[in-house]
């Protein structure tokens, strides 16, 4: 397996990516980032799309890119990742451009870390941490403030190590000899201290949630969520099915914050509608586990719309790395619809090879093409959630309501599908389609033809006479 690595320089404005650094960084500055990430061959991102990728990533934080190098290795090197002569390269292009902060499109260990900062003439951050900086950028509510805070001290407590003599607070002299307590240990404990606390905040978060999601299912109500990729439409497919006004932006992560709206179906059946957090490439685990109650949304929701970027020359890799996720929040198994969207980005040859693919096989699968942007598909969008709900099923019945009782003939023509009506007398007789939990409540005006067969015990009682 090769390993390869891309090395790419900027200028930026990171203020959040100082923030993220597990040391103070300077005042403002240029910087410089390094890109290098492993490439395997086979159905991922070759190098020019992952560079891409980390560049966008880059942008999002709010950097300016000013030189990108690329190397190539069989193996990672264990003490600078990217081997001796590399790290002289990278310190001679920083410090031409003046660039001070260099980016790894890859994990870097603490060791690595270390001797990079040590070796070269400005700051270091790795993927990782480039990704919680932009989430601490884009978070704005009290929660997204906590899960982002929690995935960075979790990220930082095992980079303390080994921070230079600096850390001690051992001396010479008077009252200072014995083993006294580093410095380290002291931040060690504090960082902990916080996490255990931020954790009780969140758990406060959840229980909320909780709360909130118990009256809402007082009421029938299912939940859809739209899962996917980063930047891959969501948002805007949010406020285009919801009429909603949330921010929808090229930047990777704009969204980070849970929405939830109601909508119609065309069986005039309610849902609410989540929007989530976008996943990308090997998204950090911290970040996973931080985000556990905003991703509740997901493990509850009855139907999930993977947004997918239908124009992207890597659809097939990002549809894997989101289900690699939705496996671990274990909501593989819920019923999905890939919303295939962007199809206004695309000539009319690859949309008629997109409308020509096959469904899916699995009945709990299926794709519908659309392009939030435009509106088109998104009437075939709203039929499929309606086909795909198993919960409050769609009943088509006949109804015979006095013209006296305003509330039932209100409700009918508020939540339910009506094919046709006719007056008789101070009768209003109607056929319509609706659901079930709507049609219970009106039971009382349902026709007797309309009657399931166990409601008719008159039935079988004159069946048995007459066999006698």
């Amino acid at each position: 397996m090769e390993f390869s690595t891309r090395l790419r320089v900027t200028r930026a404005g990171l203020d959040g990516a100082r923030r993220a650094a597990s040391r103070p960084a300077g005042d403002d500055s240029t910087e410089a980032e390094n890109s290098p990430a492993p490439v395997v061959d086979g159905p991922g991102l070759d190098a020019d799309e992952s560079l891409a990728e980390f560049r966008e990533l880059v942008r999002s934080a709010g950097g300016e890119v000013a030189a990108e190098l690329m190397q190539r290795r069989a193996r990672p090197d264990p003490a600078t990742l990217i081997g001796a002569g590399k790290v002289e390269e990278i310190a001679g292009v920083a410090a031409s451009t003046n660039a001070d902060l260099v980016l790894f499109d890859h994990d870097l260990s603490p060791t690595q870390l270390r001797n990079l900062e040590a070796a070269l003439p400005c700051r270091v951050l790795d993927r990782t941490q480039l990704i919680l900086d932009i989430f601490a950028r884009h978070a704005r509510t009290r929660e997204g403030q906590l899960q982002v805070e929690l995935a960075q001290l979790q990220y930082m407590l095992p980079r303390l190590a080994g921070r230079g003599k600096a850390m001690s607070q051992l001396g010479g002299g008077i009252g200072t000899r014995g083993p006294g307590e580093t410095q380290l240990e002291t931040d060690r404990r504090k960082i902990q201290r916080r996490i255990d606390q931020v954790k009780l905040d969140l758990d406060a978060v959840k229980r909320v949630r909780r709360q909130q999601r118990q009256r809402r299912e007082a009421v029938p109500v299912p939940t859809v969520a739209l899962v996917g990729y980063t930047n891959a439409g969501k948002s805007t497919l949010f406020n285009r099915l919801t009429g909603a006004h949330v921010l929808q932006s090229a930047r990777m992560f704009a969204t980070l914050d849970p929405k939830l709206r109601g909508i119609e179906l065309p069986s005039r059946r309610r849902v609410l509608l989540s929007d989530t957090v976008g996943f990308i490439r090997n998204l950090p685990h911290t970040l996973v586990t931080s985000f556990r109650a905003t991703l509740e949304e997901v493990e509850q929701a009855e139907i999930l719309l993977h947004v997918r970027d239908a124009a992207s020359t890597y659809g097939e890799e990002q549809k894997a790395q989101v289900e690699k996720v939705l496996g671990e929040l274990e909501a593989l198994s819920k019923p999905r619809i890939e919303v295939l969207n962007k199809i206004d980005l695309l000539d009319a040859h690859e949309s008629e090879g997109l409308a020509a693919r096959k469904q899916p096989r699995h009945q709990l699968h299926q794709e519908v093409l659309v392009s939030a942007q435009t509106g088109e598909g998104v009437d075939a969008l709203l039929a499929a959630i309606d086909k795909a709900l198993f919960s409050d099923p769609v009943i088509e019945t006949e109804l015979r309501v006095p013209q006296s009782d305003g509330a039932a003939l209100a409700a009918i023509e508020g939540g339910m599908v009506i094919h046709t009506r006719a007056y008789e007398d101070n009768v209003v007789r109607l056929t319509v389609s609706g659901p079930a939990s709507l049609v219970g409540r009106l039971r009382k005006y349902r026709t007797r033809a309309e009657d399931p067969p166990g409601d008719k015990p008159d039935a079988g009682r004159h069946l048995a006479s007459a066999r006698k």
